[in-house]
């Protein structure tokens, strides 16, 4: 069986330039550029070389675009493979465990391309205006009380009525910790800095930058996108930042459970030990005062980030008296999501 009409036209609208040709980028898709975000010099009191690799420049607001779009790419692998073996199987529909940010993202870009539906499971007490937000642009909703317990891919397949479907919160066939953003990775790593302070929720994102940071400095054959100082990645201190606070304003760091989640003490202690990163390197939960202070300081700056995307200036500014004030620090904003949706 051929593909229909709707699916030739869906696998000729996406187009894929390169996986790693910094000269032939694939995101964003509507206007491809490397690096995607930029970077540029804030003022934080008390130190002179600070950075912010600004996220909030994407579709949608956020980092997630990036997982989005790989979604949609891993889409046209499946389009592709219906083809060739002319099968009959319809393309499944996604469902994945949010707080809002990734969600929006991934239907956002489902829509642009007339892909299915997102299934999306919530926490019971999520917001009416997320919840509003999210069946706006076309998500299918589902409810639960997240806080019971640890949920695998089985229940959360059932819990959004998709049990032929990919449950894209824990799915490791699209490998999340080195695909997810590598592409952002790349412009992380390639201002080398000493510092890098990194939002930490799923632990997807740190746990790219920390496999990508160590791909370079193990190789003398580098991928095209790789301008960084081997010599001082080797020594840069990666700081996550989350959140062990059931009232956060950082509310999408926190999570009291965080399922399919890789990172633990034995691994980032492995990787300083190893050499792969900065003997400094680990993630920290953040004191709520200072997250206060990183969002007062962003406002003055003109930074546009949601709490959230704020937590890695808010642990600059709670570990400040351990870092010397002239090394050159990289604060990751993982942005703020935008309503209305741009499509």
């Amino acid at each position: 069986m051929s593909l229909s009409k709707k699916e030739e036209k869906i696998y000729n609208s996406i187009k894929i330039a390169s996986e790693n040709d910094p000269k032939n980028p694939e995101f964003p898709p509507n206007c491809p550029r490397f690096p995607a975000t930029p970077t540029y010099k804030i003022n934080v009191p008390g130190f002179s070389n600070v950075w912010l690799k600004d996220e909030s420049y994407n579709p949608t607001g956020t980092h997630k675009d990036r997982m989005a779009w790989e979604m949609v790419v891993n889409y046209k692998q499946m389009i592709l493979s219906k083809k060739e073996r002319k099968s009959n199987i319809k393309l499944p529909q996604l469902s994945i465990i949010s707080s809002g940010s990734a969600a929006i993202a991934i239907q956002s870009i489902l829509k642009i391309y007339t892909l299915p539906s997102l299934k999306v499971l919530v926490d019971k007490n999520t917001k009416k205006e997320i919840i509003k937000n999210l069946q706006t642009i076309g998500c299918k909703i589902y409810f639960t009380d997240l806080s019971k317990k640890e949920l695998t891919t089985k229940e959360i397949l059932s819990l959004t009525k998709n049990k032929q479907g990919f449950d894209i919160t824990s799915n490791e066939a699209v490998d999340p910790t080195t695909r997810f953003y590598d592409w952002l990775s790349y412009e992380i790593i390639n201002n080398h800095p000493d510092y890098c302070f990194i939002p930490f929720g799923t632990g997807n994102l740190y746990e790219n930058i920390l496999n990508i940071n160590k791909k370079e400095i193990t190789t003398n054959h580098h991928d095209p996108r790789f301008k960084g100082n081997k010599n001082t990645l080797k020594k840069c201190n990666f700081i996550g930042a989350t959140s062990r606070n059931r009232n956060t304003l950082a509310e999408k760091l926190y999570s009291p459970h965080l399922p399919f989640v890789h990172y633990n003490e034995q691994w980032i202690k492995f990787y300083r030990i190893a050499g792969y990163c900065g003997s400094n390197s680990a993630v920290y939960s953040i004191n709520e005062k200072y997250l206060i202070q990183a969002i007062n300081l962003a406002k003055k700056q003109g930074i546009n980030a949601e709490p959230s995307g704020l937590a890695g200036l808010a642990m600059l500014l709670q570990l400040k008296n351990k870092i010397p004030k002239n090394k050159k620090i990289l604060i990751v904003n993982t942005g703020k999501t935008k309503y209305p949706i741009p499509f």
